[in-house]
This record gives structure tokens, C-alpha cells and sequence, in this order.
């Protein structure tokens, strides 16, 4: 994986612009906007030349305190810090291996998720699969209940996603930052990197967004959602993992009691009955 350390380092000092690392300049022209090498050192308290290797893949058993200085060199969240720390010890990471090919839900979880009446609920697999629904959350995606996609694919290659999300670009981006935490999670696995790679080939707003190296877990957000049937949505969006196959997360999509976005939720669910 050190060729993933280096392409996630080199990605981290172009983001970094000298203004926000606190590095000064005093006027001079820089020929690209992120930081250079000599100055993440400098922020890091290393060497150039060791800070170089470590963009060249070669963690050497990089020790805690030099972890910790190039994440606040870089100014990484918490979830971009223990994915480097999974790119610079790869020997430690614990991955829980799992049979290859479809992913088996239990009956529970998915009656879990049908029994919930007042809010759109989706199960969603390791690689993006949909893998269950209650009616409101298929009516939520355009979709008949029990229709299977991959919403990292739909995402990305379907043009209908930029009409139903009028902030597609922060939210493909947080698709393609979940898929590279999964790459830690996951660092053989294959179907992953068939995932991936069929992205990549298929979209290039995937190749872009994939390359700034976003890493982050789903855990809450508010989500704008334009939908054709009954307009415009707020919904909030909570994640949890299920327990004993943490790579499967079942999210809700609710709206605030008394609101329009409520409204039209109920409304979207009555159409789909």
C-alpha cells in the first residue's frame, strides 16, 4: 500500500494552500497552490528528504509522533487521520474477511427497516448495493420496491442524480471519500477495486473527485433532495452500521415534524401506496 501513502500525501500538500497551513510567502509567485515539500516538512518538524520518501511510499515503521505531525501539518479530520494511519501500517490494519460475492442480510434488519412508517429508510451493502428498502425509501430514489442498484454507480453514471440532488458535487463527494475509507477497510478486496475501477473508466467527474483523496465516514448530514413528484425535500440523514457486518449501514431520511419538507414526505409515501 506505500504507493497509496504517497499518492494520499501528495494529494493532502496540494490541497493546502500556504495561506490556510499558516506558511508565509511574502509575495512571491508560486507555480502551484498547494505547499511544497520543504514546507510540510518544515510544518511537520521532519526532514525534507524524509518527508520526499514518504511521498515515495517508504513508511519505515512511521512512529506515532510523526503521525500525529503530519496530521496537524495537514490539518486532517479525524477520519483522514486514521486512514493515513492505515496507509502507513498496513501490517496492522484488521481486516474482517468476508466470503466474496453477495452479501446476505438477515430478515431482522430488514424488517427493522420496513416497519418504519414516518421516514425513507434504506439498507445499503459494503459496495454501495442497495440491498432493501421500506416503501418510502424506494419512492425516495425513483425506484419499485425490491429493485436492486449500486447507488455509487447510479450516483455517478445515471444524469438523473444532478436533477434529484441540487448539491450532486458535495454529495458525490462524499460518496467517492466513503469508498476510499472502504479501500482501508478493504485493502484486497476485489470487488471493491472492480467497483472502483469501473468508475473510473465510466466517469470522469468519478476520476476527479476521486483523485483529491477525500476520505470520511457517513455518519449524518442534511439533504437537499429535489424530487420530481412532489418538489423540493430537507431531509436529515442519520447512519448506522449494523453491528456484526459493519460494511452494511442502514440510513434514515426524515424530515422535521411540521415542516413543508414533512409534508411532502407524506405525501411522496401516499403516492407510492
Amino acid at each position: 500500500m506505500g504507493e497509496h501513502l504517497g499518492e494520499f500525501l501528495r494529494a493532502r500538500r496540494a490541497a493546502l494552500t500556504p495561506e490556510a497551513g499558516g506558511v508565509p510567502t511574502y509575495g512571491a509567485a508560486r507555480r502551484v497552490p498547494g505547499l511544497r515539500r520543504d514546507e510540510v516538512a518544515q510544518l511537520a518538524g521532519i526532514s525534507v528528504n524524509y518527508y520526499t520518501r514518504l511521498e515515495q511510499g517508504e513508511s519505515h515503521q512511521m512512529s506515532d509522533s510523526v503521525l500525529e505531525a503530519l496530521g496537524n501539518a495537514f490539518q486532517l479530520t479525524a477520519d483522514e487521520r486514521m486512514h493515513l494511519v492505515r496507509l502507513a501500517r498496513p501490517e496492522q490494519v484488521q481486516v474482517a474477511r468476508r466470503p466474496y460475492g453477495p452479501e446476505r442480510l438477515r430478515p431482522s434488519v430488514v424488517a427493522l427497516v420496513e416497519g418504519v412508517a414516518d421516514q425513507a429508510a434504506i439498507i445499503l451493502g459494503r459496495y454501495f448495493d442497495l440491498l432493501g428498502a421500506n416503501r418510502l425509501g424506494y419512492a425516495l430514489y425513483g425506484l419499485n420496491p425490491g429493485q436492486r442498484v449500486n447507488l455509487a454507480k447510479t450516483m455517478f453514471l445515471d444524469p438523473a442524480m444532478r436533477d434529484l440532488y441540487p448539491d450532486w458535487e458535495t454529495h458525490a463527494g462524499e460518496v467517492a471519500a466513503y469508498l476510499r475509507m472502504a479501500t482501508g477497510d478493504m485493502p484486497d478486496d476485489p470487488l471493491l477495486a472492480e467497483l472502483i475501477g469501473e468508475l473510473s473508466i465510466k466517469s470522469p467527474d468519478f476520476t476527479r473527485v476521486w483523485a483529491a483523496q477525500r476520505v470520511a465516514e457517513c455518519t449524518y448530514a442534511v439533504r437537499r433532495v429535489n424530487h420530481p413528484l412532489v418538489g423540493p425535500l430537507e431531509l436529515n440523514e442519520e447512519t448506522m452500521r449494523v453491528p456484526d457486518d459493519p460494511g452494511q449501514r442502514i440510513i434514515f431520511l426524515g424530515a422535521a415534524p411540521g415542516t413543508d419538507s414533512a409534508e411532502r414526505l407524506q405525501l411522496l409515501d401516499s403516492l407510492s401506496s
